[in-house]
């Protein structure tokens, strides 16, 4: 199986999956798969720099861990074990100027439990979630509650003089930069704020929020795509998956997904293929950079233009979006409130 940058093993029966991805790669930033798995990366800094060496990105785990993982502890074993054989490593970036490295963190959701996966290298700590409001981000966030582990985890950072072995083994602290390991979610608060009914719809606004720092629109960063899922524990329910597609979840619709049957391609939103021509296979990597927007993306980026330079066509251009995504939240509430069983 070829991934982004290295050739592993494949297994015999793979899962149908629906990804979110950077066009020039194999694996996704996340993406949920047919048995109501979700999968996100986030990707991290620790005290271990990062490998240089091409291995597997985070990226590809998250594909890897939906393509095999039926539920999300399975998918968390997946993921851990091909860290275990692999290692994660290389370039994060198209960029041929400079390697950008990172460490992965990763959220894996099912219909009944949730899990937070923090990495460096092939070491990881785990935590089960089974209530509440959890977030990953840029920083490590696991403490003193893990779940699983690496079995040579702490005598590991013990040999580096990281961990005396007297103190609590709190991960973040042991791994992390200086003070990193601090409160670093930003979308904590807005999502507390809910109390314990999340709707889609609430979840979609925390997801759009500027102010809050959740979504992000600067000249160094932007927030590239979202994904909202709802999984009903009653497995008799369909998932449905919204997703924007288009960076800027403030000013893109998310669409909603449900698996099915022959599920068919849109050819909208496929990126164009460069097959062995791509600069991302070609080694020296990325000496170029191909135009890789699908058709979504240039409608949307004209639909930015508009709204930024005709103020009145570019509010009615928005009223109309938000109007789609409406009718179908309404459509995928309707799917979801229903006794009768779907048809597909």
């Amino acid at each position: 199986l070829q991934c982004t940058y290295i050739e592993i093993e494949q297994v015999p029966k793979t899962h149908a999956v629906v990804l979110s991805r950077p066009s020039w790669l194999w694996g996704a930033e996340m993406g949920a798969n047919e048995h109501g798995v979700c999968v996100a990366n986030e990707a991290v800094l620790t005290r271990e720099p990062a490998s240089e060496s091409e291995a597997l990105l985070g990226m590809d785990l998250v594909r890897l861990g939906l393509e095999r993982g039926a539920t999300a502890k399975e998918a968390l074993n997946v993921i851990v074990a091909l860290l275990e054989e692999h290692g994660q490593g290389g370039n994060y970036y198209e960029d041929g100027s400079s390697c950008h490295t990172f460490q992965s963190a990763f959220l894996i959701v099912d219909r009944n439990e949730a899990w937070i996966l923090e990495t460096s290298g092939k070491y990881w700590a785990a935590e089960k979630i089974t209530e509440g409001v959890k977030c990953i981000c840029n920083q490590l966030s696991l403490t003193t509650k893990i779940d699983a582990e690496h079995p040579e985890l702490r005598n590991y950072v013990r040999s580096q003089g990281w961990w005396n072995g007297d103190s609590d083994f709190n991960f973040s602290e042991v791994f992390s930069l200086a003070d990193d390991h601090l409160a670093c979610c930003s979308g904590r608060e807005s999502l507390e704020k809910q109390g314990g009914d999340v709707s889609a719809q609430a979840m979609i606004d925390v997801l759009r929020d500027k102010d809050s720092g959740v979504c992000v629109d600067s000249e160094s960063f932007l927030t590239t795509a979202s994904i909202v899922s709802v999984l009903p524990q009653d497995p008799s329910f369909p998932c449905v998956h919204y997703f924007t597609g288009t960076p800027d979840p403030s000013r893109s619709i998310f669409k909603p997904f449900i698996f099915v049957d022959d599920v068919k391609l849109v050819p909208k939103v496929q990126s164009p293929s460069f097959g062995n021509d791509d600069p991302a296979k070609k080694i020296p990597r990325f000496q170029e950079k191909p135009d890789r927007r699908h058709e979504l993306y240039k409608a949307h980026e004209w639909a930015r233009a508009l709204l930024e330079n005709d103020q009145d066509k570019g509010q009615k251009l928005m009223r109309i979006m938000l109007d789609l995504e409406k009718q179908g939240l309404e459509a995928m509430e309707d799917i979801l409130t229903r006794t009768e069983v779907l048809d597909p």
